[in-house]
């Protein structure tokens, strides 16, 4: 009788190439760099940019980008890895922040293009139902040479091409302004106008360092990021280092007619903006209010169960415009059947809604399964005013579909609540024209 054969195990390195691949894609950098340490083999692997670093930058973004044409295709995988690594937080809704005297749309919207990432004001479309205009108005991509290169237009005039990102040549005599993306944690951009001698220069990274993410976007950024900022602009202006090749820099530039043009502008990112399954209501919306306009507003969950929701605005408007719409202190649904009352309360009740001829999105399904008990705004703007409970206390009531409206018991109308995006898309996007 035969003995049975003993199976031999496998190494890693017994695998086909591709297969190798395959898996170390789903590695980090510094992973990787302690794996190519085992043997020699392993450390060619590392260093081949055509293969590794190539399915690296492919699992993560080739469905997203076309990462053969960034810098023109003339860069290292490895090199448009670590630029593309820093520019995905980008992705996704920002708020403006701080004072600006042209006042532009508060929220913005970073997407990926071919061979860039795009960064658009987003704004209600007059008298247009739940459309929206995006117009671009800023560019970030990688030269030829494989350094990070960023525009600007502050009109949102321009159509730039991936032709015109490569080569700066015409770029920097029209209106569009080279800036600087400068990372202050994960949270927290500045746009600021680069002053350097002519030609690309790599746009400052502050690092990745993990800073504890807040839905406050509304009241001023937490001491550790303010103290991040600080030290930021101390050292940009501070003595010694490089700072007397800055001020050189300034000099010649000012001296060839090229004076300032732009202010420095900053945006907070909005963190989770879309709904989860223990968060129905959380995220970025859109509704039509009392005077027909359409209006973004943010809720948000905090830690304790509570629930607010606000309009998106700057954090320079005064206080009553950045207090809660409504708000809760608890997210406990009641399911339905509800009593005769309650389908009464709904029921009596005008939907807040565009005229039919603008409407082009779907209709809302009305179909309530569920709803939630919320207060307005009042008694927390006016602290310790006796109110009319009748006067505070709305209703949240959530359809079929996942939307959701609101309504208070001292008004007759519900405003319905859409999606801004889903997926990662914008929705409901009109033509520039439609916001003239």
């Amino acid at each position: 009788m035969e003995a049975a054969a003993i199976p031999i195990p496998l190494t890693f390195g017994d695998f086909p190439e591709d297969v190798q691949l395959c898996v170390l894609s789903f590695l980090r950098p510094s992973d990787l760099a302690v794996f190519a340490s085992t043997c020699k083999r392993f450390v060619s692997l590392y260093r081949h940019d055509q293969r590794l670093w190539f399915s690296m930058c492919d699992r993560r973004w080739g469905s997203k980008t076309l990462i053969n044409k960034w810098g023109g295709g003339k860069i290292s995988y490895k090199r448009l890895y670590r630029i593309l690594d820093e520019y995905e937080n980008l992705i996704g809704f920002w708020r403006r922040c701080g004072d600006s005297v042209a006042s532009p749309p508060p929220l913005v919207f970073f997407e990926w293009g071919p061979s860039y990432i795009s960064g658009s004001r987003i704004s209600p479309a007059r008298n247009r139902g739940y459309e929206v205009v995006k117009k671009p108005f800023l560019w970030m991509s990688v030269a030829s040479d494989g350094q990070p290169v960023s525009y600007l237009d502050p009109d949102g005039r321009c159509a730039l091409t991936e032709g015109d990102l490569m080569d700066e040549s015409g770029i920097l005599e029209s209106e569009l302004i080279h800036v600087n993306v400068c990372f202050i944690g994960e949270c927290h951009v500045v746009l600021e106008e680069n002053l350097g001698l002519p030609g690309f220069s790599k746009a400052p990274f502050l690092g990745n360092s993990k800073t504890e993410e807040y839905e406050n976007v509304y009241g001023s950024p937490p001491d550790s990021l303010m103290t991040e900022i600080y030290q930021y602009f101390a050292n940009r202006t501070s003595p010694g280092g490089n700072g007397a090749s800055r001020r050189q820099r300034r000099r010649e530039k000012e001296k060839q007619g090229r004076m300032k043009r732009w202010e420095p502008e900053h945006f907070v990112k909005i963190v989770n903006c879309s709904p989860k399954p223990g968060r129905p209501l959380q995220g970025l919306w859109k509704g039509i209010c009392d005077d027909t306009s359409l209006d973004f507003y943010l809720v948000s969950y905090d830690d304790v169960g509570g629930i607010a929701c606000r309009k998106v605005g700057d954090s320079s408007r005064p206080l009553a415009y950045n207090a809660p719409v409504f708000w809760t202190s608890s997210s406990t649904f009641i399911e339905c059947p509800f009593s005769v009352e309650e389908d009464l309360i709904y029921k009596s009740r005008l939907h807040l809604r565009p005229p039919p001829e603008t409407d082009h999105s779907l209709s809302t399904n009305d179909a309530v399964t569920r709803m939630l008990y919320i207060n307005s705004s009042y008694d927390l703007v006016i602290p310790g005013a006796t109110l009319d409970p009748q006067q505070v206390e709305g209703r949240i009531w959530q359809y079929q579909n996942g939307t959701f409206g609101f309504g208070f018991l001292r008004d007759s109308y519900i405003i319905d609540l859409r999606r801004i995006s889903e997926n990662g898309r914008l929705l409901d996007a009109a033509a520039e024209s439609s916001n003239g």
